[in-house]
């Protein structure tokens, strides 16, 4: 019979390093709640609208967007050419594919937007007859306890702004409230390793 080593190692380790079971449980608790708040933000999706043939004409996106689920923190990637334009406007406007009273215009080619709040979000395509054509998108954004992304609109440059409808959705507040809640995570974790070490 082979001698075991496991009794042999536990005799050589430092006394700081043997913990009660409470302390044990304090650290798993402290571990836990840190993942808990971590794991949340690697579950954000990116949607890129349209799928491969992006935002054009020609793309029935009530199609596209049916049988997805968009939560708080995932984003819209709208990629388009110079001939089209992101523009978010309130439900009214995008009944009647008016971009007079827009909440927001996207003419970077490359548009991504978080979803920061649950509720409604309606985009049209602002050149003249493309929504009419069909370029509009309506996306329900359903509530979440946790924002999932940090991320912001990084790389989109609004081209126009200014709406009685209201100001854009911040993109910030979800990055700050996300990177709040994992910096407190990890606080959480450091105090209570320190109370019981």
């Amino acid at each position: 019979m082979a001698p075991t080593i496991g009794p042999l190692i536990h005799c050589f380790r430092p006394a700081s390093i043997h913990r009660s079971t409470p302390e044990m449980m304090a650290i798993a608790a402290a571990l836990l709640i840190f993942i808990a708040v971590a794991v949340p933000a690697a579950t954000a999706t990116d949607y890129t609208v349209g799928g491969s043939q992006g935002w054009t004409s020609g793309v029935d996106y009530n199609s596209w967007a049916s049988g997805k689920t968009f939560s708080v923190g995932d984003s819209l990637l709208f990629q388009y050419s110079s001939q089209h334009s992101v523009t978010e406007v309130g439900e009214s406007d995008f009944n009647a594919c008016s971009s007079s009273n827009s909440i927001q215009t996207y003419t970077d080619q490359s548009t991504k937007i978080s979803l920061t709040e649950p509720g409604s979000r309606y985009f049209i395509c602002g050149t003249p007859g493309h929504c009419s054509g069909g370029m509009k998108l309506e996306v329900s954004v359903a509530g979440s306890t946790t924002p999932s992304s940090p991320s912001s609109s990084s790389g989109t440059t609004p081209s126009a702004s200014g709406s009685s409808s209201g100001a854009p959705p911040s993109t910030s507040s979800a990055g700050i409230i996300a990177g709040g809640k994992v910096v407190l995570g990890g606080l959480v974790l450091v105090g209570l390793v320190g109370v019981v070490g």
